[in-house]
């Protein structure tokens, strides 16, 4: 697939530019601080500002591509590919062959439906990508009438390779259009060709079986899809199908929808394994070629999640609208970009107002007490966990994350008891789980209670992630506790390696040198310990006092104060 990338490829845009000619008081000095800004806004992902100062830069160098192309890319990153049309004209005048340009132009003639002008910019070397760009020309035969030279179109691609799914899942979502529910069936569900069905795909598939009065089918097809799944809109589908209510195919409503679908399929199969500014573009293609269309808006919303754009991360799941299935999955997106802006008051709201709407799912209670346990607001967040934990109706794996959660909070606020039975209730529900292991093995270490079975715990979590700094930490500081300081060393010594700027794990390598003799490089650690606390440090973890005073008079002097035997007696 050729890359439409180029030094500004990766900007997000405001406004569409203006085309004038450079007013002569036009300083030289502010039209290079223009474009020095433009540049470091890109390299920034600061999308307001590039368009901000490239617009400025523009006045001044009408002609310049990069710039033409980093706002067209800026329009699109915001979804606003409308006023990105104009700059992209422009560009294609200046530079006819520029893809970016090209590909914008496409996508306004399929928005318009203007099939004709879909062939010529086609023909014109405009390239949506190698596997796609027949899959295009398919879709715009149908949208002219022609439907039979849209199925040779297909059948080409299935049998060339490489296209062969993506062309399969296309030629039966185009078969469903025109009323061939057998044929898009026998596709959807064929043995010898199977396909890999996203979310998206499933729901097609289920809508062509209820079409064809196959409801229990398509309850099937749901339950093996999305095994035991807590998504209220999944559950209430399942509901109606199995009660016999017949339900629309609604997949797609034409060919433009079909080539959004196409981008949207494209977009999310990249997801993770490119450029996520590529994603990005075709996940907004597929907004403008289909603005109904919430699968590839949440596409959106992840990559501006990964990139860090949180603002227009949040921006992209508050759009998912109220009556849409995945508008529950999107309110967790949406107070998950909010809580990344530090803005976690709003984020509590929006996962309160969707508990209002869906009170019966134990994802959304959890999730707020996620956000409240974030903040270390322990006691709030702990009544979250328990309504989450009473809508269940029977045990399943899935559940131990509910359970280890609201164990920490017990924890944190010296509910041992209780701590202990939810950690171990949810290793009962999945034994193998690191995170579990690794916490309630460190903290009977530190309750100096059950070595043993504490030491078997973390072994296992450091088998199962033996590059987690913080677990090779857990399983120093158990053999610490235990008294064999030189293992203790070994593997305090790896954990620092990982997580060289930790500081509770630079105080306990300390703790170990210091048991070995090696005073000096316990000191060195110690002052290191001290150097890495920020503001984001749990002191309930690292008492900087207590370093300080080690740093006086020695760590068995600290433990005689506070009443214990010091390693050295």
């Amino acid at each position: 697939m050729p890359c439409l990338l180029r030094p500004f490829g990766l900007a997000a845009a405001l406004i569409a530019v203006p085309f004038v000619a450079a007013p002569p008081a036009l300083a030289q000095d502010e039209a290079s601080g223009a474009y020095l800004a433009a540049r470091a806004a890109d390299r920034a992902g600061d999308y307001a500002a590039m368009v901000e100062y490239g617009t400025r830069a523009l006045i001044a160098d009408p002609e310049n591509i990069g710039l033409l192309e980093g706002l067209v890319m800026a329009e699109i990153g915001l979804g606003q590919i409308g006023a990105a049309v104009p700059v992209a004209r422009r560009l294609a005048v200046i530079d006819g062959s520029n893809q970016i340009a090209g590909l914008v132009l496409l996508a306004q003639a399929i928005r318009d439906e203007d099939w004709s002008g879909v062939d010529e910019r086609l023909n014109d070397g405009v390239s949506v990508g190698i596997l796609m760009d027949d899959m295009v020309r398919a879709w715009g035969a149908i949208g002219a009438g022609r439907m039979s030279e849209a199925v040779t179109l297909f059948d080409g691609l299935i049998d060339s390779g490489p296209a062969g799914k993506p062309a399969l899942l296309q030629k039966a979502l185009a078969l469903a259009l025109v009323g061939d529910y057998e044929g898009a069936a026998a596709i959807f569900g064929g043995e010898e060709t199977p396909l890999r069905l996203n979310r998206a795909g499933v729901l097609a598939f289920v809508q062509v079986l209820s079409q064809l009065e196959r409801n229990p089918d398509a309850v099937d097809l749901l339950e093996k899809s999305f095994p035991e799944t807590e998504d209220p809109d999944l559950v209430t589908l399942r509901n109606e199908l199995a009660a016999g209510k017949p339900i629309p195919f609604t997949a797609i409503e034409g060919p433009r929808q079909g080539i959004a679908q196409l981008f949207y399929e494209v977009g999310e199969s990249l997801q993770g394994e490119t450029d996520p500014g590529l994603v990005l573009l075709y996940a907004r293609i597929e907004e403008y070629l289909d603005p109904g269309h919430v699968g590839a808006n949440l596409v959106a919303a992840q990559v501006l999640d990964e990139m860090e754009s949180f603002e227009l991360a949040a921006a992209a799941y508050a759009a998912v609208p109220e009556g849409d299935l995945s508008w529950p999955q999107a309110q967790l997106g949406h107070a998950g970009a909010l809580s990344s802006l530090d803005r976690v008051d709003e984020a509590i709201a929006v996962l309160s107002a969707a508990v209002e709407r869906y009170p019966t799912s134990p994802v959304l209670h959890a999730a707020i007490g996620d956000a409240l346990r974030g903040e270390q607001r322990y006691e709030e967040a702990t009544p979250n966990y328990d309504a989450s934990i009473a809508l269940y109706d029977a045990d399943r794996p899935a559940q131990w994350r509910v359970y280890f959660a609201r164990a920490i909070t017990f924890e944190r606020r010296g509910l041992w008891d209780q701590a202990e039975a939810d950690f171990r209730k949810a290793l009962e529900l999945s034994p193998d789980q690191p995170a579990v292991l690794n916490y309630l093995g460190y903290s009977l270490v530190e309750r100096r209670e059950k070595f043993d079975e504490a030491l078997d715990m973390i072994k296992r979590a450091v088998g199962a992630r033996p590059y987690d700094g913080y677990i090779r930490d857990s399983l120093g500081w158990v053999y610490y506790r235990l008294g064999r300081y030189d293992d203790a060393v070994e593997e305090m010594e790896r954990a620092v390696e990982l997580l060289p700027l930790e500081p509770v794990l630079n105080d306990h390598l300390g703790d170990t040198f210091w048991a070995v003799g090696r005073e000096r490089e316990a000191q060195f650690q110690w002052r290191r310990a001290l150097s890495f606390i920020t503001d984001e440090t749990d002191l309930d973890e690292l008492n900087p006092d207590r370093i300080r005073r080690k740093l006086e008079v020695g760590l068995d002097v600290v433990l005689e104060e506070e009443g214990g035997e010091p390693i050295k007696k």
